[in-house]
């Protein structure tokens, strides 16, 4: 572990929690917060969880690909979903990507999706922590 180069580390500011605010040391975030489904404007860690695991997927796919050999059609695209859930157990996350891959064949987008899903930050982050499915639709 001692090889370990940190590539960057993102440094945010937040107030009020759920009804609060957000805001990056650089300033290139600065979003209001509100509660999932609530009345009010803002966005929710859960939206911003499935933005950020989207696009490093999105990213991941993009490594794989060029290790590959394969081009990724330009409208690739990747649907997140974060469901906030409530059990006997407390608070939990569930989520699912559903990625589309046109004019890709299947068996070539499925093993860039399972390349992908093995490499990327996000992925290994939730891996055994939150119930997670990605797909290819």
């Amino acid at each position: 572990m001692s090889d370990i180069k940190i590539l960057y580390t993102a440094n945010v500011h937040v107030t009020g929690g759920r009804d609060g605010s957000a805001r990056s040391a650089d300033g290139r975030l600065d979003v209001k917060l509100s509660t999932p489904g609530g009345p009010g404007q803002g966005t929710n860690p859960e939206q911003l969880f499935a933005a950020g695991w989207s696009a490093c997927f999105e990213g991941a796919m993009a490594i794989a690909a060029k290790q590959k050999g394969i081009t990724l059609p330009a409208d690739l695209a990747i649907d997140a979903e974060v469901a906030l859930r409530l059990g006997d157990d407390g608070f939990s996350l569930a989520a699912k990507l559903n990625v589309s891959v046109p004019g890709l064949d299947p068996d070539l987008a499925r093993l860039l999706i399972e390349t992908a899903h093995r490499t990327c930050p996000y992925s290994k982050a939730i891996k055994g922590n939150i119930d997670a499915v990605v797909a290819l639709v």
